[in-house]
């Protein structure tokens, strides 16, 4: 097929037009909302065209931050529209950013369309011209390779993802923590759970690509590298699943740990306030300034006052000590 090396959606308003190696044709449309008008000049059906402009109605719906949710449509003349969520993770601010793909799978062309930042049409190119071998022929090729390179992505999101939860875990537990642990908890759990919604549609649509490759009387290859995609997606989002439980385990722990250290200060607080009771109850009730008081006019009964006290205190001091309450 022809090179497809640097194909990156969004960077020219003309679609480019390749040539498969069995003479099908791959349309790489750099704009969602463009998706109709060109599967019309390329000669696909009216039901699909319909189909497209349900998906894909206007600019304003393309742009929103809400993508397209996932979903495959068969027309009536065999037509195949796939859309799917996208995800791309930003390291800089912890953000899982959702994009959509679509794709528009006929006899003879195949069009690609996305959105977003996970550049997965750019993976697919690369995979079809440099990568391994794509198990399927003909625009089921690129199907293949769009479908295995979006579930790539997201495990590249799941692995960054991870490696966020591991530095988490170690600003949680740290001797000096920085910033508000439970607030980073909270954020990272936010961006697994907006990854996980964008990844569980597309394990949801897989199962019935894989019903519709079994009516195909050449479906027996279709089916298997689909059943890889569904099994990767799976896997991903199990994975996503674990962070999400250490996540809760963190928090949990680290409240608990929150919790012991207050319960030590208040230990600490109520020690040092029956300490200072001693002294505190002693001259209360010589301050209340009776005529008839013991020891009042004493000489020495100032000095020897001061130091009963102290030495009160110095025992109860002693003895919280052992006890582990100071």
């Amino acid at each position: 097929m022809d090179d497809l090396a640097g194909v990156t959606p969004g960077t020219d308003p003309v679609p480019d037009v390749r040539t498969l190696d069995d003479g099908s044709t791959w349309v790489v449309v750099h704009d969602l909302a463009d998706l109709p008008r060109e599967a019309e000049r390329h000669g696909l059906g009216a039901d699909a065209c319909a189909v497209l402009r349900l998906k894909v109605p206007d600019r304003r719906a393309v742009s929103t931050d809400h993508p397209v949710r996932a979903h495959v449509d068969r027309t009536m003349d065999g037509t195949l529209v796939v859309t799917a969520p996208t995800l791309s993770y930003d390291e800089a601010t912890r953000q899982v950013s959702t994009g959509a793909l679509v794709l528009v799978v006929g006899a003879s062309v195949v069009l690609t369309a996305e959105s977003g930042r996970a550049d997965v049409v750019g993976r697919t190119a690369a995979r079809l011209v440099n990568g391994p071998r794509v198990p399927d022929e003909g625009v089921l090729q690129v199907l293949a390779a769009a479908l295995l390179a979006l579930v790539a992505t997201a495990g590249d999101v799941e692995v960054e993802l991870g490696d966020a939860v591991v530095a988490t875990e170690s600003a949680v537990f740290a001797a000096v923590p920085s910033g508000d642990p439970v607030q980073r908890i909270y954020d990272l759990k936010r961006e697994i759970a907006e990854a996980r919604r964008a990844l569980g549609p597309i394990a949801s649509v897989l199962p019935e690509l894989v019903a519709d490759a079994a009516d195909s009387p050449d479906g027996g290859r279709t089916q298997h590298w689909l059943r890889r995609v569904q099994s990767t997606a799976d896997r991903v989002d199990d994975h996503l699943d674990g962070h999400d439980r250490l996540l809760g385990d963190m928090l949990s722990a680290h409240l608990s740990r929150v919790s012991v250290q207050q319960n030590e200060d208040m230990r600490k607080i109520s020690a040092w306030a029956a300490i200072a009771a001693v002294p505190t109850l002693v001259a209360g009730i010589y301050g209340m300034n009776f005529h008839h008081m013991p020891e009042l006019s004493w000489t020495y009964g100032y000095p020897v006052a001061l130091l009963g006290m102290g030495a009160v205190c110095w025992w109860l001091h002693r003895l919280f000590r052992r006890s582990g309450w100071l």
